[in-house]
């Protein structure tokens, strides 16, 4: 599926939630047992106090824009960084109070930014993979981590 290929639910597109997200990834120099230094992959999990739940940024898409500009407008608004996108993930389909939610999803590299506080989002959390697959709430979310096995750790 690509950017502009449509998700298609059950029940007609007016009664459909439209949102996307992104799962930020860095790539940060660690050292292991030896000393030796490697590349460790981190994800970028927040905190939303609403819901009081740890998910990937995401959120509703406006009339007037594109799946990915929603994930990329979110993943800035919730947690303060963008990236480059790399590939769409699989998307989500599921009820929200009796109607159908497309969540649609983008690996993003991180190229910068900083985290503020916001209404939506309390708290952010860079994790190694297996941290951040503890600490999701959901298990769609858990899933996409799967899908980040081609973004390998590797010795430096």
């Amino acid at each position: 599926m690509t950017a502009d290929t449509p998700v298609t639910a059950a029940v007609d597109d007016d009664e459909v939630i439209h949102a996307a997200g992104c799962v930020v990834y860095r790539t940060v120099a660690v050292s292991d047992k030896d000393g030796e230094e490697m590349n460790s992959v981190e994800v970028l999990i927040v905190h939303r106090p609403k819901y009081d739940d740890w998910d990937f940024p995401k959120g509703k898409r406006e009339s007037d824009e594109s799946d990915l500009e929603c994930a990329v407008r979110e993943t800035r608004e919730e947690s303060g960084y963008e990236g480059v996108i790399v590939r769409e993930l699989a998307s989500d389909l599921y009820q929200v109070k009796g109607r159908d939610k497309i969540v649609r999803w983008w690996l993003m590299q991180c190229t910068g930014g900083e985290f503020t506080a916001n209404s939506e989002v309390d708290e952010i959390r860079w994790l190694p993979r297996s941290e951040a697959e503890q600490l999701l709430s959901y298990g769609h979310a858990r899933s996409l981590l799967a899908e980040l096995s081609t973004v390998g750790d590797t010795e430096g």
